[in-house]
């Protein structure tokens, strides 16, 4: 890693964690679980954490509410990123993205892909800044959380987090 872009020290986050489903409860989110256990052990808190059904208003005025709070710095969301009809987080959330971070939809299929093969490219994970802050969506999958946040998320967001507090 380049000097410029070295991580920011021990830059940690206040992390709302939303979990659509229409089926899971607290007791079997284990996406949620992994996503949590992930976070926490990375040195960041999960400060806020829920699940909604796949309920596009719903779940946009779940993390609107937390983009908007003080108490939560970054958002991850997992759930309803694929092509079925019901699946309609991207459309939810997309529009709140005001600064699109492409490349990590882009890296989040191409390391897909070396999973699941062309499955990959159904998955409709993204990810950019909104209101200020660190707003990533991803597929439901546990493995596909797991990939996203120890390949991709956890690596860059002391950075990213450094350079949003510039």
């Amino acid at each position: 890693m380049t000097p410029e872009h070295a991580p920011h020290g021990a830059l940690r986050a206040r992390v709302g964690l939303l979990t659509v489903s229409d089926t899971r409860t607290e007791a079997t989110d284990v996406s949620g679980a992994e996503a949590r256990r992930l976070l926490t052990e990375a040195g960041h808190r999960v400060a806020a954490y829920a699940i909604l059904r796949d309920e596009p208003e719903k779940v946009a005025a779940q993390v609107k509410d937390w983009l908007g709070s003080p108490e939560i710095e970054a958002v991850v969301v997992n759930g309803g990123t694929g092509v079925s009809k019901r699946d309609r987080t991207f459309e939810a959330l997309a529009g709140q993205i005001e600064r699109p971070l492409p490349g990590f939809g882009e890296l989040f299929r191409m390391l897909s892909f070396e999973e699941v093969g062309a499955a990959a490219m159904l998955s409709r994970a993204t990810g950019g800044i909104a209101s200020g802050k660190p707003l990533f969506v991803l597929p439901g999958a546990t493995k596909a959380v797991t990939l996203a946040l120890a390949r991709l998320i956890l690596p860059a967001l002391p950075h990213l987090l450094g350079e949003l507090r510039r």
